[in-house]
């Protein structure tokens, strides 16, 4: 499952960051890595961007971006 498919308050560990180039480089320097933990805290009123907590850090970032993070949810992890 891809980030942008988490509902707000869910939580996912990184499992693959695809895409290239730039964008992909650009995802890895704000710190979506394999392994880190996300936490899915909400989306604007138009869907677009995703405000997402990495480590200690509120990320905002655009759906498209979002969406070439993958992640696996953790499970009794939505009310951290």
């Amino acid at each position: 499952m891809s980030l942008d498919q988490l509902k707000p308050g869910q939580s996912g560990r990184i499992t693959e960051v695809t895409g290239s180039g730039a964008l992909r480089r650009r995802l890895l320097d704000l710190g979506f890595r394999k392994g880190e933990v996300v936490k899915f805290i909400k989306m604007a009123p138009l869907r677009d961007p995703l405000q997402i907590l990495l480590g200690n850090g509120h990320i905002t970032i655009r759906r498209s971006e979002a969406s070439l993070v993958q992640v696996e949810v953790l499970l009794g992890k939505s009310s951290e």
